[in-house]
């Protein structure tokens, strides 16, 4: 039987590039692997600040907190966390102190608004994106907000 020589050559080849193949495929680890597959970058709304305002708050709310032996101010929590859309109407947000703005919203109540704000509604986050603030440290916030908009009701 003969063989012909361009098909020994091929097969050559082909071992080789096989073998070249699997020597590359050996030499990747997990971590070339991971950093190749990490992403590149983050995605957030304008009006965000892709988690570092968040971060900063919660320092500042811990600081607050440590400052006065209890939850942070609701002035401090609102100027570090929720006016970045409460002051702009950014994504429909009611702006503080626009009573039309307000007006659907109050009618629901406190307790609503309270809910909102802790569980997040719409395009608002829960804890207006800052997971580390407590549900204490929310109400003192939405009832700096509201304030000037609505009669808040006395904690029991």
């Amino acid at each position: 039987m003969r063989v012909d020589a361009k098909l020994i050559k091929s097969g050559l080849v082909a071992l080789g590039v096989l073998a070249g193949v699997a020597g590359a495929q050996a030499a990747m680890n997990k971590d070339d692997i991971a950093e190749r597959l990490a992403p590149v970058g983050e995605v957030c709304l304008a009006s965000e600040d892709c988690g570092n305002a968040s971060a900063s708050a919660a320092t500042d709310a811990s600081a607050d907190s440590a400052d006065s032996g209890g939850s942070a101010g609701g002035e401090s929590i609102y100027n570090n966390v929720c006016s970045a859309c409460h002051e702009t109407g950014a994504a429909g947000a009611p702006i503080r102190g626009e009573e039309d703005a307000w007006a659907a919203r109050t009618d629901q109540g406190f307790d609503t608004l309270l809910s909102h704000a802790i569980n997040g509604y719409n395009g608002m986050p829960a804890k207006g994106g800052n997971p580390s603030l407590s549900d204490d440290d929310m109400h003192t916030a939405v009832t700096y907000m509201v304030e000037p908009v609505m009669d808040v009701p006395d904690d029991e």
